[in-house]
């Protein structure tokens, strides 16, 4: 392999790196940031396909969110009756299930 090869090499990998860094931080944005989002450019549309598209994204992650609510109140419940019975490790397991999906839901 020649130096250019290498170097266009570097250059890809870079690139597919920074581009991948794009994804993974909307993948970690809440599905309430996400729905606000969608339901403001609905707002700013100028026609009702592109209103409807945006209204229907910004419902999905409503959705999504309140998925996440349901499973952090179930955590929330195992974390109290695991806690109420002395069971430390299983009650702090369950309290940082909750956590995670309250997270997700903000």
């Amino acid at each position: 392999m020649t130096i250019n090869t290498h170097f266009t090499g570097l250059c890809a990998g870079i690139f597919l790196t920074l581009g991948s860094l794009g994804v993974y931080a909307a993948e970690t944005e809440s599905h309430m940031a996400q729905a606000l989002k969608h339901t403001e450019a609905a707002t700013k549309a100028a026609d009702g396909k592109a209103i409807a598209e945006h209204a229907e994204a910004a419902n999905t992650h409503v959705k999504k969110s309140l998925e996440h609510l349901t499973a952090g109140s179930t955590s929330l419940e195992q974390a109290v009756e695991h806690g109420k019975q002395g069971h430390t490790d299983l009650a702090k397991k369950a309290a940082e299930e909750a956590e995670k999906h309250l997270k997700a839901a903000q």
